[in-house]
């Protein structure tokens, strides 16, 4: 890999963190050696305070002493930082164009579903539920026949989704669906990409997600 010896590089990061697997993804793709910093979300460090000023949020990729936040944002980061290998984005601006909302449209949707299914219950669970296999319909329906959003090749809006794969079985279980009922082609394309080291080695395993999120509820005074 064309890497400059004194590429120094740095993720700030929270294993669970489906924003920060996108970083780990990218970075297994492109080759890139880096230094991984696991993040305490109760007790952040002084080096995330001082990388992240503004959201104080993981991730962060610090790239030769320089901060990038934004998972979106640090995966366009990477894929421009090392072009040598293959492109995240396509070339067509359309397309890219397109990659980019669709990104857009799971950082505005998916988490927050997420947390009114997780803590609601009643008439906003039910809601809440619909709205969450409602959009992964959605996705499902962007995905069509293709082998990876990005065609034949594993790009930009794949990085950006398949994390969210790993939490498929806590989404279930909370939500009580089956995403192979719901979405069986979206089941299909997340087993193709886990197929790609880069990203079976960067998701963590669904049973730890869901011990995670359980612990969590109860950590928050919430009980089953």
């Amino acid at each position: 890999f064309r890497i400059m010896a004194n590429d120094e590089v740095v993720l700030l990061d929270k294993w669970a963190s489906m924003y920060g697997m996108r970083v780990r993804i990218a970075l297994a793709e492109k080759g890139i050696k880096y230094e991984s910093k696991e993040e305490d979300f109760n007790n952040k460090s002084d080096l995330l305070l001082q990388s992240n000023p503004v959201h104080k949020k993981i991730p962060v990729l610090i790239h030769n002493g320089k901060s990038i936040s934004e998972s979106g944002i640090i995966v366009q980061y990477i894929d421009e930082a090392w072009n040598h290998e293959t492109p995240f984005l396509p070339k067509d601006p359309y397309e890219r164009a397109q990659a980019r909302f669709w990104v857009d449209y799971i950082d505005k949707k998916v988490f927050d579903t997420w947390m009114k299914v997780w803590l609601s219950k009643g008439e906003e669970y039910e809601e809440a539920k619909k709205e969450l296999i409602s959009i992964f319909k959605t996705l499902e329906e962007t995905l069509g026949d293709k082998t990876f959003y990005g065609g034949d090749t594993f790009g930009y809006l794949d990085i950006g989704l398949v994390p969210f794969y790993s939490w498929f079985y806590t989404f279930e279980t909370y939500g009580n669906f089956k995403f192979e009922v719901e979405t069986p082609k979206l089941v299909a394309w997340g087993k193709r990409c886990v197929e790609k080291e880069s990203v079976s080695k960067s998701l963590p395993d669904e049973n730890k997600i869901y011990e995670y999120v359980v612990a969590g509820k109860k950590a928050l005074g919430y009980h089953d």
